[in-house]
């Protein structure tokens, strides 16, 4: 009998299951149905096991059959040993499921303490989620945008926060997978230039045990519980997630934007060893997690548990899964949750090479899709920006705080330089192009772009962790007004402060990508980790601000614009760094940078020169005089971040040599008039 493929597969008298469990004595699949309360099971034996694999065909089983795994091993805890037959397990390899922990005393597999305390004998069906069988898709995938990496802006969102508010989105599809594919919703991405989302994680997920505790959800949804199902709850039909998850897919595809996935293949729900046995620590925990000593979970996420990347287990299980949403869907590729741990097997020194990045970026299928790392973990050397392999692209953190302290009167003007021309200390010397940088200012995790300027401190209050969840490192200003105010000057400093960061943004070498709810000027009132909050926090408000009525209107004709000067010159997204002899940085008193001037820690002001283009930054409180380049043809005016809109009080050519004045906080954007 064939081992192969894992998870449940259906075929002409029945379906076949393939489950990996290498320490296990037996297994069972659990066919269960009735109503809750009601619910009835039926236990078949897997008899095979081959190559650590149980599996067997059950007949008479079809389409929609609810499912789980019954798993008999050794309890052992000291020894990573966690099995429990009274657990009732999610298929690994499950592509859809349903239900939630409804009991955490039933979900746990141990009593009074789960080192040395006896197993639980509390049957958990009815209190966790469970499997269910899908039918074969074979409906062919239409061609993927297969948009070229140096001509890509990224936008990245949350499914039900995107749209939970859009006024014209139906109600009953808000805060869906069809709410996003709704026409109002793509062509307000395609106005402001974006030609892919990523999608904070769309894998089924279940809440940790602290927060349900607590009457909590994890609203992100950093707490995978099926690699390869997507969530049911962002369906706007229980049931049909697959299917409109795939319709979404496709209409954003047929507007040319393409599909990436935040996806976490570092951890899981379950939390460490005092949490809960949803799947994989009932399957298998030593194949499964990175065990420490005395069979805790390495915890080098810091989420409770670790996957281990040195597991074939596991290096299967993120492939095939990856590798699914490719093949059945349609995704275009992948922003890899805390993808430092994937370099770590079995939790140890971070390589490059490391057999499940190496697996990823060989793959046939999943080498042509977009791979971006998030070169991030929770041990001490965790930051490893600049450090993966040729193909992989990763978010530039050094660009977020280079951006932001320049603009906020900090830093030096030297690393500000190197993140806005593409980073090539960080990529060049392994091969990668400038696009290998996905630079951001704002991202889900910190403060959106409006708070970015108007706090700060962190107000995480609501979170109900005493504000002590969240980074303190924000790099953030307030204007002289911590929070919101109805101070028009303060309000009008914030917003061109923020145009300057955007634009600076979209005009850098690199591959841009934006906050979702930034170009709507989006608040979360100073809440930088708002990730268990599923409330009017985190869904973007499309109605006008009772303060600003005009501002989320000009904030999205601002991003608009700048997007389409971005498109409209090959030089302004490059696909190659730029050579030594192709730029000139400029002083605002008329001449070259000196190497004095790049150690100035008190230089507020930058100018680039290349090809056609000159690039003016200026991060002072108070205006500045700046000489332009002489020689050449004159200069005009193409964005001005002063102005709401971008668009430059006057289009007059100015003088080469001639004097100038830069606002405070602002960028312009200059072209050499041809001939």
């Amino acid at each position: 009998m064939p081992v192969f493929p894992l998870g449940a597969h259906v075929d002409d008298t029945g379906v076949r299951f393939a489950v990996a469990s290498t320490s296990a004595d037996a297994v069972e699949v659990c066919l269960v149905d009735g109503a809750p309360g009601e619910l009835v099971e039926r236990r078949v034996e897997l008899t095979e096991r081959t190559f650590g694999v149980w599996h067997g065909h059950v007949p008479g089983v079809g389409p929609g059959q609810r499912y789980g795994f019954r798993v008999y091993g050794p309890y052992r805890p000291w020894e990573g040993h966690r099995f429990n037959p009274h657990k009732i397990l999610v298929d690994p390899y499950a592509r859809r499921i349903t239900g939630q922990v409804t009991d955490l005393a039933a979900a746990r597999g141990w009593v009074d303490d789960p080192m040395t305390g006896p197993p639980s004998t509390v049957d958990s069906l009815g209190a966790v989620p469970l499997s269910v069988i899908e039918a074969p898709d074979d409906v062919p995938l239409p061609p993927r945008p297969d948009v070229p990496w140096s001509e890509t802006v990224i936008a990245e969102l949350h499914v039900k926060g995107y749209t939970a508010r859009h006024p014209e989105v139906p109600p009953e599809l808000r805060g869906t997978y069809l709410g996003l594919a709704h026409p109002a919703v793509v062509g307000h991405l395609q106005r402001i230039g974006v030609t892919a989302v990523e999608l904070l994680p769309v894998c089924a997920a279940a809440s940790e045990p602290a927060l349900v505790e607590r009457g909590a959800r994890n609203f992100w949804g950093y707490s995978t519980l099926g690699f390869l199902a997507p969530h049911g709850a962002y369906a706007s039909t229980p049931g049909a997630e697959t299917v409109e998850f795939r319709s979404m897919v496709d209409a954003l595809h047929a507007a040319d934007i393409e599909v990436i996935l935040d996806f976490v293949p570092n951890h899981t729900c379950e939390g460490g060893v005092g949490g809960v046995t949803l799947s994989y620590r009932g399957l298998d925990a030593r194949a499964y997690y990175s065990l420490g000593g005395l069979g805790h979970d390495a915890d080098i996420t810091g989420t409770g548990n670790t996957l281990d990347a040195g597991s074939p287990t596991v290096i299967r299980l993120v492939c095939d899964a990856m590798r699914h949403w490719v093949t059945r869907y349609g995704v275009d590729g992948f922003r890899i949750d805390l993808a430092s741990v994937l370099g770590r097997p079995h939790s140890g020194p971070f390589d490059p090479s490391s057999a499940l990045l190496t697996a990823i970026a060989q793959d046939p299928v999943l080498s042509t899709c977009k791979l971006i790392a998030e070169p991030w973990d929770a041990t001490g050397e965790g930051y490893r920006v600049g450090g993966f392999g040729v193909a992989w692209s990763e978010w530039n953190g050094r660009y977020r705080d280079a951006v932001r302290d320049f603009f906020r009167g900090h830093g030096h003007i030297g690393e500000l330089a190197s993140r806005v021309t593409g980073s090539s200390d960080l990529y060049a010397l392994s091969g990668r192009r400038p696009w290998a940088s996905v630079n951001f200012v704002t991202a889900h995790d910190g403060f959106t772009l409006r708070d970015l300027v108007s706090y700060e401190r962190k107000h995480n209050e609501a979170n109900g962790e005493q504000n002590r969840d969240g980074t303190d490192d924000n790099r953030s200003q307030n204007f002289g007004v911590e929070g919101e105010t109805s101070s028009p000057v303060v309000r009008a400093r914030r917003r061109a402060a923020a145009r300057a960061m955007l634009g600076t943004l979209l005009l850098s070498i690199g591959t841009p990508m934006l906050l979702g709810g930034d170009e709507r000027w989006r608040t979360q009132h100073g809440n930088n980790n708002a990730y268990c909050l599923d409330d009017e926090t985190t869904w973007v408000d499309w109605e006008p601000d009772e303060l600003d009525p005009g501002a989320a209107e000009a904030m999205t004709r601002f991003v608009a614009r700048v997007a389409a000067i971005r498109r409209s010159s090959p030089a302004l997204h490059r696909d190659r760094f730029l050579r030594e002899e192709e730029v000139l940085w400029w002083h605002p008193s008329g001449r070259q940078l000196t190497r004095d001037d790049w150690h100035d820690a008190h230089a507020r002001s930058l100018g680039l020169l290349a090809g056609e283009w000159v690039f003016l930054l200026h991060a002072g409180a108070a205006g500045t005089a700046c000489v332009l380049p002489r020689g050449g043809s004159p200069l005009v005016p193409v964005l001005d971040t002063t102005q709401e809109d971008g668009i430059p009080a006057t289009a007059r050519p100015l003088r080469p040599g001639s004097t100038i004045t830069l606002p405070p906080h602002s960028l312009l954007l200059l072209r050499r008039i041809a001939g």
